[in-house]
């Protein structure tokens, strides 16, 4: 399911003209670095992805649907780019799972 999720979420971004720059996927979350056209909000990205790839997951996993009253939260994180590098953040999103063995968690 996570390569079908990641297989999504580049669909949707090409469909947009959205670059994806850093995708990782975790037990619980995912990060996701993209870059996108300004006149296109940041909720509107966020729920793009969200709702295109639950709409589909859960129509192919029927599972989800018996066991999830929704697949995503309403909730998401949105920051720019600009104290930091892009390469920064990328590094970030790549070492996720680093992170999490480590025994740093969720990050």
């Amino acid at each position: 399911m996570k390569d079908r999720l990641k297989e999504l979420i580049r669909a949707k971004a090409d469909e947009h003209g959205w670059e994806i720059v850093a995708l990782e996927v975790m037990p619980d979350h995912v990060h996701l670095f993209v870059r996108a056209h300004p006149k296109h909000s940041p909720s509107y990205v966020a729920n793009q992805f969200k709702g295109f790839t639950s709409r589909h997951l859960r129509a192919e996993f029927s599972h989800l649907r018996s066991r999830l009253p929704t697949l995503w939260s309403r909730s998401y994180f949105v920051a720019t780019v600009g104290a930091v590098s892009a390469e920064t953040v990328q590094r970030y999103i790549e070492t996720q799972y680093e992170r999490a063995s480590r025994g740093g968690g969720r990050a």
